[in-house]
């Protein structure tokens, strides 16, 4: 059974730029996603906010390699009308918070988000975990600490 996983993000973020201490976990969850244990599902908007924040230290062409590659390895779950009315109808105080979370939940399959901002998700239907809590569920990584 593949698990399907929602990266929020900040982990993605995460993973890319080697922020520390963050990195680790998020290196862990996408060796996961390489050795096909767990399927990574994000959204089309992770793209524009990920160009933006890299572009600060990178050239446009690292950027857009790296982004191919995390297409490749992601499902990209697409912004539609649907996703938008929702996010604009919701409580959520973080327009781009909402956005994710109905990103999330508009693959069925999602079992889980994965983000360093819990709380921004504290109404989700969803289950929501931390990277390391994640990780620290036997089955997925039994060695990771």
């Amino acid at each position: 059974m593949i698990y399907e996983l929602f990266i929020d993000t900040n982990v993605i973020i995460d993973y890319l730029t080697n922020r520390k201490p963050f990195s680790k976990s998020a290196y862990h969850i996408f060796s996961l996603a390489e050795k096909g244990i767990v399927r990574l599902n994000i959204s089309v908007i992770s793209f524009t906010t990920i160009y933006y924040i890299l572009r600060r230290n990178n050239s446009h062409q690292k950027i857009i390699n790296s982004l191919s590659l995390l297409s490749r390895l992601c499902k990209v779950i697409p912004l539609d009308q649907n996703i938008l009315d929702q996010a604009m109808k919701s409580d959520f105080s973080d327009f781009e918070d909402a956005v994710q979370y109905y990103s999330a939940l508009q693959n069925k399959n999602c079992s889980t988000i994965i983000s360093r901002n819990t709380k921004d998700f504290q109404s989700s239907i969803i289950k929501v975990m931390l990277p390391d809590e994640l990780l620290n569920v036997n089955e997925f990584n039994p060695d990771f600490n």
